[in-house]
């Protein structure tokens, strides 16, 4: 034992290397740029002129306004949403139907689920057809402003559909915990309502297992770029897109004013987390003072209700949007205002299918690289921590998440000017490092909690056998993880199919995938080529889905007890 305490922790070790060595490197080569050192460009000198050229550009007090507004109102509108549902429906039928539903669109990437929605809200969108001419008299889309609207609504939509579905597994991963039930059956006892039970018993207890989500998703939607170019206001738009624009521009000096940008946007995210913060302690503060009331809340059927009817709504929503991406890969023809295609046709989307091919593999090669490698990593480092008997809690789950919680944008302008220095701009290698510092996250957080609740008296028997830690490893936790792993495998492929910004940064317009062609397809006229790559984002995380549901059952197919149960 004691040699063994001595031998480095070297997954740890690579988990800090990757993680915290880009971030604060590219922390860093934003900060020296935002203040007009740049040798490369021939700054060499600290200078304020990039932030007093940042704060001179028209429109940005409301790009700031924007990214603020739009990314707090869909985070909070999102935790709302999930949690007035769960205490009103969980443990019954029909919330184990809607998981159903909401499961899989865990899977859909942003921009994929933002073209679609632009598809069906457009002017010249489906609902638009449903009713047209009969109901509205329109032959022709009306001049409304329903995409690309001035105050966002159409982007904070986007953005609520899309994180409604991760911070509800969030929520149900977290209700996964014993006397959960018992808490329920209690407080009926007392008579309390059932969503009574959930806020005044059940979150307190599983809210700091969301916490550390909710805080990752209030820092995306700040600064979401992909969403934010499909359904975002334009004029101006929100700080994030405008920074892209500055950085891609000819004009070079540019950079170092997007590199003071990159510090603002990392002002306003923070601002953002901060103001949330003390929401949650206005509303603990509030909660607290109704524990001593007695208020039973025993009718709650309005409640429940209200809490269903925007679920329902959502998942129709996706499953609608997702079904119009499908139907304009095929349509050859499909004037408005007719509400189904004309004309059907798969030749067009062979061609563009056979355009997209490069793209198409380097996607993949992309998603599986980084899946394997975050998947991996994350086994090794929960083996090491299980064997040292350490915590994955505290300095090192804060490591982990540190990508999440700080807006990308604020040191991609960074990383991507090191990898330049270093030779690696443009390439798979520099691309699938970038890719790994968000994947890891996901990977570890999908699958610390299955192990984590994996009986230790399993290894400690084979262990007092004589069995090796490779044994146990191998022919232990692996097989009773394997459906958990193959499921850490799929989500981490899904969030590296669905990176955006680090993929049109890091790869420098080299490394193509289909998410970067999705969204530059989206603003151009050719709907079927859009929806073709946006249906090529859907299909890649569904197959990894499906296989990591179909293997585990082809593998247990003569173990009862190793099957989900029914």
């Amino acid at each position: 034992m004691p040699a063994q305490g001595r031998r480095p922790d070297l997954p740890t070790l690579l988990v800090v290397i990757l993680l915290a060595g880009p971030v604060f490197a590219g922390l860093a080569g934003t900060l020296l740029p935002a203040f007009g050192y740049l040798p490369v460009l021939g700054y060499t000198s600290l200078s304020l002129d990039p932030l007093r050229s940042l704060f001179e550009m028209p429109g940005l007090l409301k790009s700031v306004l924007l990214s603020f507004g739009t990314g707090l109102a869909a985070s909070i509108l999102s935790l709302s949403i999930v949690l007035v549902f769960t205490a009103g429906w969980s443990g019954t039928r029909t919330f184990q139907r809607l998981t159903r539903f909401l499961s899989p669109l865990l899977s859909v990437p942003h921009a994929a689920a933002a073209i679609g929605l632009a598809f069906l809200i457009a002017p010249s969108g489906f609902l638009v057809r449903l009713f047209s001419p009969w109901a509205t008299g329109w032959t022709r889309p009306p001049d409304l402003l329903i995409l690309n609207d001035p105050a966002g609504l159409a982007m904070t939509f986007g953005l609520v559909a899309k994180e409604v579905p991760f911070l509800f597994l969030m929520t149900l991963a977290a209700l996964n915990r014993p006397h959960i039930k018992d808490f329920y059956k209690a407080g009926a006892s007392l008579g309390y309502g059932r969503m009574s039970v959930f806020f005044k018993v059940v979150l307190p207890q599983i809210y700091p297992l969301i916490r550390l989500p909710m805080l990752a998703v209030i820092a995306y939607s700040t600064s979401v770029v992909d969403v934010a170019q499909i359904l975002g206001p334009t004029t101006p738009p929100p700080l994030a897109p405008r920074l892209v624009a500055w950085m891609n521009d000819p004009d070079l000096s540019k950079r170092l004013m997007a590199s003071a940008g990159a510090l603002l946007q990392l002002l306003v995210s923070a601002s953002a987390l901060l103001t949330y913060l003390g929401i949650e302690r206005l509303a603990g503060l509030w909660q607290t003072s109704r524990y001593a009331s007695g208020h039973r809340r025993r009718r709650d059927v309005a409640a429940r209700q209200a809490g269903l009817y925007p679920m329902i709504l959502i998942i129709a929503v996706m499953i609608l949007s997702m079904a119009l991406l499908a139907t304009w890969t095929v349509a050859r023809s499909w004037w408005f205002p007719a509400v189904l295609p004309q004309k059907w046709s798969l030749g067009r989307m062979a061609d563009a299918f056979g355009m997209g091919a490069p793209a198409l593999a380097a996607t993949l090669a992309l998603a599986f690289a980084a899946a394997g490698i975050a998947t991996a990593l994350t086994l090794w480092l929960l083996d090491e921590r299980s064997v040292r008997n350490l915590s994955t809690q505290g300095k090192l789950n804060f490591l982990i998440f540190l990508p999440l919680l700080l807006p990308q944008i604020s040191f991609l302008f960074g990383l991507q000017m090191l990898f330049l220095f270093g030779g690696l701009s443009g390439t798979f290698m520099a691309v699938l490092l970038t890719h790994l510092v968000f994947v890891f996250p996901y990977a570890f957080l999908a699958l610390s909690d299955p192990w984590n609740r994996l009986d230790p008296r399993y290894a400690k028997v084979a262990t007092s056998v004589g069995a090796s830690r490779f044994r146990v490893f191998w022919q232990i936790r692996l097989p009773i993880l394997l459906r958990p792993v193959l499921v850490t495998f799929a989500v981490a492929a899904a969030v590296s199919v669905g990176q955006y910004l680090p993929t049109l940064m890091i790869g420098a317009g080299r490394v193509v995938t289909v998410t970067t062609e999705s969204v530059a397809l989206a603003s151009g006229g050719n709907r079927q080529v859009a929806a073709l790559y946006a249906v090529l984002q859907l299909a890649i995380p569904l197959a990894v889905f499906v296989l990591a549901a179909v293997v585990p059952s082809l593998v247990f197919r003569n173990r009862a007890a190793m099957r989900l149960e029914r």
